[in-house]
C-alpha cells in the first residue's frame, strides 16, 4: 500500500478504528476531499490520535463518569453483597464459603455478557491427613474483537480470618459506611478493586458505548492461601485462553500515601528460612542439666544474633554481591514521591524508625534487601514460666530479596553463614537449615506505554500524575504472570496507604471506590490507543 493511500485498513493498522472516533474519521477525509491532497497514512493516525483522545475525553465526561456517579448506591450494594460471604481461604470450615464466593464472582461475570469457565483444581491435603476441595478458578472472556487489545484482570476474592472479638469497630462481614469509608473484611483486599473494574465495564455495556479492549478476568480463591494450583493452571493455559492477552493488570495492593494515586512497578521477593537446632531426644530439666550441656536454644539464639545488626544491616557475607547501585534516577524518583514518614511511624505504632530521611526509608524499603526474625518453635511460649531444657527449637526467619538477587545464591549464603557460626561454638548439636519458601522479586519498566497510559488515566480522574513506587512485600502473582505469559504485567491499586488489609477494620473509602470505578473506565480508553505502540516497546523485563 503506498504511503498517501487512505483505507480502513490504515485505521486498523494505527490502532485508532474505534465507533466512538467515526465521525472524527469522516470530518477528516471530507477535509482531505476538500482540499485535494494526498495525506500519508502518517498524518492521518497523527490527526487520529489528538481526535481521539479529544473523543474519548468527551465520552467520559459526558456519558460515563456521570453513569457511574448516578450508580454508586448500586456498586457498594454489589460490594456489600461480595464482603457479607466469609470467603476465608485459610480456615478450612469455611472453604464452602469460598467455593460460594467464586459462584457469585462467576454469575457476576456471566451478568456482564462474559464467557465464563470455572475451572477446577482438584483437592487440598491438611496437615491433618483431611482432604479439602479447592475453589475453582473463575476464567471470563468478553470480546473477541481482531482489532482491538486484549486485557487480562486478575484478582481474587478470598478474604483473611476476621472476628469481631479480633477489635473490629463493625461486624467486619457487614459492610458499614463510617464517615466516607466502608469497612467490611476484603474491602480493600480484594473484592472492592475486582468490583471497581467490574463496574466500568458494566458501564460501557449499560450505556452501549463499544468495548475499547477485550477483557479477560482471572479470578481466585486461594490467594490468601498461598493461590494453591494457579501458577500450574496459568501454565496450562498460556497457548489456550492466555495466548491472546496483550496486557496483564493487577489491583491488589494500596498506595503510598492516603490521597495520592500510585502505580507500582516492583515488589520485592521472599526467602523463607528455617533454623533447627537438635539436642538429645527429650526435653531435659533445667536444674539437673543447666549449666553441664550445649543447650540447642542458646545455640539458637546465637544464629539468629548474627543474621543482622543493629542498624538493619544484614551480616551475612555475600547478601549484597548481586544488589543494584542506586542511580540518580533512582534517587530522583525517591525524592520525588509523597510519603509522610510521621504517618507511617504512627501506623506501625514504634516509636522511632531505622533511618530519618524519606529517601533512606524507601531505599531500605525497595531497593535494598531485608532480614526478619519470626519467631521460635518449640520453645516454651504460653503465660508462666516452664523451667525445661527444650531438646529441639527451630527459629524463623525470611529475607525480602530485591531484583538481581538469585535464589540460590542466597539460599547457599545463609547456609554457609550459619554453618560457619554454629562451628565456632563447637557445639554437639545437630543444625538443619532449610528454605521451605522461596518467591522471586518482580520490577517492570516505568517507561513502557502500558505505564504511561495508566498514569493518563490516573491525570484525568484524578488531576495530578501518580507516584511510581514499589511495594516492600512479596505478590507471587505478578512474576507468575509475566514469566508464564512474557506480556508486560501492571499493578494499579485504588486502595489508600491507610485501608489495613488484613487488620482490624479493614475499608476502602467510598471516594477511591467510585473514582477506582472511573479510572478504570479511563484506562481502558487509553489501552485502546496503544495498538500501534505494541510491536514497537521492547519485552518486558524479567529479572531470573
Amino acid at each position: 500500500m503506498d504511503d498517501g493511500e487512505i483505507s480502513t485498513y490504515s485505521l486498523y493498522e494505527c490502532g485508532y478504528f474505534n465507533s466512538h472516533i467515526v465521525t472524527c474519521v469522516l470530518t477528516f477525509l471530507v477535509q482531505v476531499q476538500h482540499t485535494q491532497k494526498i495525506v500519508p497514512t502518517s498524518a492521518l493516525c497523527c490527526s487520529l490520535k489528538a481526535r481521539m483522545s479529544l473523543s474519548s475525553l468527551s465520552v467520559l465526561e459526558t456519558e460515563i463518569f456521570p453513569y457511574v456517579e448516578a450508580h454508586q448506591s448500586d456498586f457498594i450494594e454489589n460490594l456489600k453483597e461480595w464482603v457479607a460471604v466469609k470467603s476465608d481461604s485459610v480456615q478450612p470450615d469455611l472453604r464452602k464459603e469460598v467455593i460460594r464466593m467464586m459462584s457469585l464472582a462467576a454469575a457476576r461475570l456471566a451478568a456482564l455478557g462474559a464467557t465464563v469457565n470455572s475451572v477446577s483444581l482438584g483437592s487440598q491435603q491438611l496437615l491433618n491427613g483431611q482432604h479439602l476441595p479447592l475453589p475453582p478458578v473463575v476464567l471470563g472472556e468478553l470480546g473477541r474483537d481482531p482489532q482491538n487489545l486484549t486485557i487480562c484482570f486478575y484478582g481474587h476474592v478470598d478474604v483473611q480470618p476476621a472476628k469481631k472479638e479480633d477489635g473490629w469497630k463493625t461486624d467486619p462481614y457487614t459492610l458499614t459506611e463510617i464517615n466516607g469509608n466502608l469497612y467490611g473484611r476484603g474491602a480493600t483486599d480484594n473484592k472492592g478493586p475486582v468490583l471497581a473494574w467490574i463496574n466500568a465495564v458494566e458501564t460501557f455495556r449499560a450505556l452501549k458505548i463499544a468495548m475499547p479492549v477485550n477483557f479477560k478476568f482471572v479470578i481466585e480463591g486461594m490467594e490468601e492461601a498461598g493461590s494453591l494450583g494457579l501458577e500450574k493452571l496459568l501454565e496450562e493455559e498460556k497457548q489456550g485462553f492466555l495466548s491472546d492477552v496483550d496486557y496483564i493488570v493487577i489491583s491488589d495492593n494500596l498506595w503510598l500515601s492516603k490521597k495520592k494515586p500510585a502505580l507500582i512497578y516492583g515488589t520485592r521477593g521472599n526467602a523463607c528460612f528455617s533454623v533447627e537446632v537438635e539436642g538429645g531426644d527429650k526435653d531435659l530439666h533445667s536444674g539437673t542439666f543447666g549449666g553441664i550441656i550445649h543447650e540447642p536454644l542458646t545455640d539458637l539464639i546465637a544464629l539468629l544474633d548474627s543474621l543482622v545488626d543493629p542498624t538493619g544491616h544484614i551480616q551475612i557475607p555475600g547478601i549484597y554481591d548481586a544488589v543494584a547501585a542506586l542511580t540518580d534516577e533512582d534517587k530522583k524518583l525517591y525524592e520525588s514521591i509523597e510519603y509522610d514518614i510521621e504517618e507511617h511511624k504512627n501506623n506501625s505504632g514504634v516509636k522511632k524508625l531505622l533511618y530519618s530521611t524519606k529517601e533512606e526509608i524507601l531505599q531500605h524499603l525497595w531497593h535494598y534487601p531485608s532480614l526478619s526474625i519470626h519467631g521460635i518453635e518449640g520453645a516454651f511460649h504460653e503465660p508462666g514460666i516452664k523451667t525445661v531444657i527444650p531438646a529441639k527449637v527451630i527459629g524463623k526467619f525470611s529475607i525480602r530479596q530485591v531484583p538481581n538477587m538469585d535464589l540460590s545464591d542466597v539460599k547457599q549464603q545463609v547456609v554457609n553463614h550459619l554453618e560457619n557460626v554454629f562451628a565456632k561454638r563447637n557445639s554437639p548439636n545437630k543444625l538443619k537449615v532449610s528454605m521451605p519458601l522461596g518467591a522471586k522479586p518482580w520490577v517492570a519498566d516505568v517507561n513502557d506505554p502500558l505505564y504511561k497510559a495508566a498514569k493518563r488515566a490516573i491525570r484525568t480522574v484524578f488531576g495530578e500524575d501518580p507516584d511510581f513506587i514499589r511495594d516492600g512485600s512479596t505478590i507471587p502473582i505478578a512474576r507468575i504472570f509475566q514469566t508464564v505469559t512474557k506480556k508486560r504485567v501492571i499493578m494499579f491499586p485504588i486502595g489508600a496507604a491507610d485501608d489495613g488489609e488484613h487488620s482490624q477494620n479493614e475499608k476502602i473509602s467510598r471516594h477511591n471506590y467510585i473514582e477506582g470505578t472511573k479510572v478504570f473506565a479511563a484506562f481502558f480508553l487509553e489501552i485502546s490507543k496503544l495498538r500501534g505502540q505494541l510491536c514497537e516497546s521492547s519485552n518486558p523485563r524479567i529479572n531470573d
